[in-house]
């Protein structure tokens, strides 16, 4: 598992990172440069492949695409004539980088023209300008890359557990993360800006929807570790407060983002299970207290090779149709985990769910209730609800019904709404 979730103490190779990041903004204009704008700066990132990062073709000249690849460590453009031109990545100034970026393009028979500072850093100096010799470590950036890898290959798998629109697992050069983003379909408050270096217009048309984003940092920006973050955008009520897994996670109110530091990741006895809970739970918060439609925007997750099965919608019951027998609501169990839990009821091999997560200590989220066909009109979902009522009573606690069905029960039932929370 090291070989996959390598160690790669940030400080050790700062000054490496620092240049590579340049490197990839110089690259990724270019990249921006000349491709359609699409939602969300998404013509601006890197793709993970099997050895480094890569722009994907860039519609200029014959059609040219960059790779970093950084197990050989070298930058290599390709084009659609079948060119092929590359150079080394080591020890450099970003001036002197630059300089061969330009020629690569140009003997490709591409335009390098594009913006020529970079963003979202301190001090910005034009490419052209910084002529500071800069130190290229290459074992760190390897296993820089690796990391990487692994982080992307979870992303990816988190991925599939969405339907709603979501962004593809990507790099940003501006803020060296890659990330991983889901939206809701509902608009957001207009995004205030100030991000250093990032003209407002950017930041407002990435941000005009709300949001649930994690992504996973080198290290900078306000901390000198790798590690793995999300956020939501607007920020819920509550969202700070929320339970999220694994333990070593907490919220960092001065980035105001949920952190998990890669070494716990990393020293887990199953790291890729590790960042998916963290990915999950802190997605559920944004979602359950952000009121998504969760019941249309979520799926199981996907398996390799097989396609997710769609239920046919139940056929309407005849108007003579017998009334149904009621089901006991005795049997009803209750399965509490450290930051969610679920009420069952289970009869004649069926098995009706009422799910839910807790935010903070005192507060309880019902996000889904699914009862079985054949259990319909009996009461089953009232029954799972009542019980979630009665337990909250008895536990001093609220309860958030996001979930439409419960959402409905708490509107018919009136004498419940003494653990109703009212946001």
């Amino acid at each position: 598992m090291a070989r996959h979730w390598p160690d790669i103490p940030y400080l050790a190779w700062r000054e490496t990172c620092q240049a590579l990041q340049l490197y990839l903004q110089i690259v990724g204009k270019y990249r921006l440069a000349h491709t359609p704008w699409l939602n969300h700066s998404w013509t601006a990132t890197f793709y993970v492949t099997a050895r480094g990062l890569t722009t994907s073709p860039v519609p200029d000249g014959p059609g040219i695409e960059i790779v970093f690849d950084l197990i050989d460590h070298r930058v290599i453009a390709t084009s659609s004539d079948g060119g092929i031109v590359s150079f080394a990545l080591e020890p450099m100034t970003v001036a002197g980088f630059h300089a061969r970026f330009v020629a690569l393009i140009d003997e490709l028979g591409g335009t390098p023209r594009f913006h020529g500072r970079p963003n979202e850093v301190a001090d910005p100096l034009a490419f052209v300008d910084d002529h500071r010799d800069r130190p290229y470590d290459a074992d760190a950036v390897t296993r820089f890359f690796r990391a990487t890898a692994a982080a992307d290959r979870v992303f990816k798998a988190f991925r599939t557990s969405f339907l709603g629109k979501q962004s593809p697992s990507h790099l940003f050069w501006g803020s060296f993360d890659l990330a991983v983003t889901r939206f809701s379909g509902q608009r957001a408050p207009l995004h205030p800006g100030g991000i250093p270096a990032l003209p407002d217009s950017v930041t407002r048309e990435a941000y005009d929807h709300e949001v649930a984003s994690a992504g996973f940092w080198p290290g900078g920006g306000g901390i000198d570790y790798p590690a793995f973050y999300a956020y939501a955008y607007p920020t819920p009520g509550g969202y700070a407060a929320a339970t999220v897994e694994p333990e070593a996670a907490f919220w960092a109110s001065g980035l105001g983002e949920f952190i998990l530091p890669y070494d716990a990741v990393q020293g887990a006895d199953d790291p890729d299970a590790t960042l998916l809970a963290f990915l999950e739970s802190t997605y559920l918060a944004a979602a359950s207290l952000g009121r998504w439609d969760r019941d249309a925007l979520e799926c199981a997750p996907g398996i390799a090779g097989q396609p997710r099965e769609i239920a046919a919608s139940p056929a309407p019951a005849a108007e003579d149709a017998p009334e149904p027998t009621p089901i006991d609501p005795a049997g009803i169990q209750r399965e509490e985990g450290p930051a969610k839990g679920r009420y069952l009821l289970r009869g004649d091999g069926l098995e009706a769910e009422m799910s839910y997560s807790r935010a903070g200590a005192r507060l309880l989220i019902i996000d889904h209730t699914s009862v079985p066909d054949a259990w319909r009109g009996r009461k089953v979902g009232e029954h799972l609800v009542r019980r979630a009522v009665e337990d909250a009573r008895a536990a001093g606690r609220l309860i958030l019904p996001l979930c439409p069905f419960a959402k409905a029960q708490f509107d018919r039932h009136a004498e419940w709404h003494d653990v109703l929370d009212k946001r």
